[in-house]
């Protein structure tokens, strides 16, 4: 089995996050899954709690969607809470294409009644409660807060700082403990890379008892079981009704015309 884990940081300005990133996939995936972890490698890969840089880099998501297929891969997981691309992606490739934030809140509503996202940046607020909306979660939604971080990257100091580490997590934890102080029952770290840190640190649980629910450790498993039932089920996955429908042969010549070379991994229409 081979998986694609697609990070939206740059390793320059995330270095200390990479490595654990890398750790934390090792200690949960199975023995025989190889996990290959990309990042982003043209621009942007610091700022994506701004929807203009998310959109940025989801093209390179993309290319790298139809490149995975190209190169056989098993399933595409998108390692950004704010699942960017998702869609797209699974209109492009048969392949399991899951996100961060929608195995998150559908794993949170397996454990709670219901549950409160914790963001790094009060900018990521709106965005990511829009898709958990999206996603069914309205009813199971209970709050969003925010630990009102601006810059995001200096979340990589919480790796190879344990005093930084240690005041990122307290700071976490005042948002969980008010969220549950209102009747929030579980967490959503809503921060891939403050999932990490989490993992690092051994800590699945506020000091209160609330259940923190890791989206990382869950998108390592949840791409692994995708694959495997991918193939108990003779390769059936992805819909190709209305939602993910794809330019139909008749189309396809005309819309690479106009596009450019799109749709890269459909067959070229018989003349």
């Amino acid at each position: 089995m081979k998986i694609w884990y697609q990070s939206m940081t740059k390793a320059s300005a995330w270095p200390a996050y990479n490595v654990a990133l890398r750790e934390v996939i090792a200690s949960v995936c199975d023995a025989g899954t190889e996990f290959e972890v990309h990042g982003i490698e043209g621009p942007g890969g610091v700022g994506d709690q701004y929807r203009y840089l998310e959109f940025i880099e989801t093209q390179e998501v993309l290319a790298n969607v139809e490149r995975a297929t190209r190169e056989g891969f098993d399933a595409f997981l998108i390692g950004n809470i704010a699942d960017p691309g998702l869609r797209e992606a699974r209109e492009i490739t048969d392949m399991p294409v899951l996100g961060l934030g929608e195995t998150s809140g559908h794993f949170a509503s397996l454990m709670a009644g219901n549950f409160a996202l914790v963001t790094g940046s009060p900018k990521h607020v709106p965005r990511i409660t829009e898709n958990f909306r999206r996603y069914g979660h309205t009813h199971m939604l209970h709050s969003a807060r925010s630990m009102q971080m601006v810059r995001l990257v200096d979340l990589d100091d919480g790796f190879s700082d344990s005093g930084a580490g240690r005041t990122l997590i307290n700071n976490f934890f005042a948002q969980c403990e008010a969220a549950g102080a209102e009747g929030a029952e579980a967490i959503v770290p809503a921060v891939g890379v403050l999932m990490v840190l989490l993992a690092k640190a051994g800590i699945h649980a506020t000091p209160s008892g609330l259940p923190v629910v890791n989206g990382v450790k869950a998108l390592i498993k949840m791409g692994e079981t995708a694959v495997k039932l991918r193939a108990t089920m003779g390769g059936v996955w992805t819909s190709r009704r209305c939602t993910y429908q794809q330019p139909p042969a008749s189309l396809l010549a005309e819309i690479r015309r106009h596009y450019g070379p799109v749709f890269s991994t459909l067959p070229d229409p018989t003349p």
